[in-house]
């Protein structure tokens, strides 16, 4: 077995504050002083971006990282990533929740940031699959709402060199093999770019060019991994054209991709409420992991 090759500290996988990924964050810049956490448990000032691993009892080999969203202003961990990170954990896959940098926290890197955290994220899980009893062909993702956007960009440009190679982890790819996208941002583009994410990613008056480039449609191609989509039809976050808009992309590029549209739920119900429309969703995902061979 080999040893583990973690982000060059000497944190380990059980570390409470999770695994730096950098020794240093391409284009320094960013935050100082300790992150901080609001009243609903989001947080923010992101001093170092990390992975923090949630290992069930039984592990199937099987993994996936989690990006909660917040808008790039803020990550929602209390009430997305913690409780997808456990559900995911309670059906024998290994979670790892990802603290990636938020752009408007004065990172030099700008909108790169979050997915220069993201791509290094899943590189390193598969550097350290061995110690970590992770099968990497059975790698994926899942995020919600700026999450969702993070990681859909993450499935789609994956062979986009968001930066420069720093050390062996970097020889790993930052693929992976599928992509759940719950209540997603997916396009930065008119007439449904009235986001957060959008304000935060590319300002107030962005370019055609610079809506399309950090859209996640837009970079759909032959080879990007099986989505699966879950959106309710009232949103007053996402619109709910957003699914449509992916679900279209994929199918036109031959992507296997899997759509649900709830009646109702908004936006942010994370791993859904019992006896509401939200709480259905999580067991089609679990259909859906069976038939990627993520559960078995």
């Amino acid at each position: 077995m080999l040893a583990p090759i973690l982000g060059g500290t000497s944190a380990t996988a059980s570390s409470a504050a999770g695994i730096p990924l950098w020794r240093s964050p391409p284009g320094g810049g960013g935050p100082s002083g300790a992150e901080l956490i609001g009243a609903t448990g989001a947080v923010t000032n992101i001093v170092m971006p990390t992975i923090e691993m949630v290992a069930p009892s039984r592990p199937n080999g099987a993994a996936v990282l989690v990006a909660a969203g917040g808008g790039y202003k803020r990550i929602e961990m209390a009430s997305e990533a913690r409780p997808a990170a456990s559900w995911l954990a309670a059906h024998g896959i290994t979670a790892f929740i990802l603290r990636y940098r938020l752009p408007g926290e004065g990172w030099n890197a700008g909108p790169l940031a979050p997915l220069q955290d993201a791509q290094r994220a899943l590189r390193m899980i598969q550097a350290n699959a061995d110690t970590w009893r992770i099968d990497p062909s059975r790698l994926g993702v899942l995020g919600f709402s700026s999450g969702g956007h993070l990681m859909g960009l993450a499935a789609t440009r994956s062979g986009f060199a968001s930066y420069p190679p720093a050390d062996a982890i970097d020889a790993f790819s930052g693929r992976p093999q599928d992509a759940a996208l719950i209540y997603p941002i997916i396009t930065l583009q008119p007439p449904y770019d009235h986001t957060s994410s959008r304000r935060v990613l590319i300002g107030s008056r962005p370019s055609a060019a610079e809506s399309a480039e950090w859209s996640v449609e837009t970079h759909v191609r032959a080879k990007c991994p099986p989505i699966f989509l879950v959106q309710a039809v009232d949103d007053p976050i996402s619109n709910p054209q957003n699914t449509i808009i992916m679900a279209d992309a994929c199918r036109a590029a031959n992507i296997p991709v899997e759509l649900h549209r709830l009646a109702s739920g908004g936006h942010g119900f994370g791993m859904g409420s019992p006896n509401t429309s939200t709480g259905a969703w999580p067991s089609w995902y679990s259909g859906w992991l069976r038939t990627r061979g993520m559960l078995v």
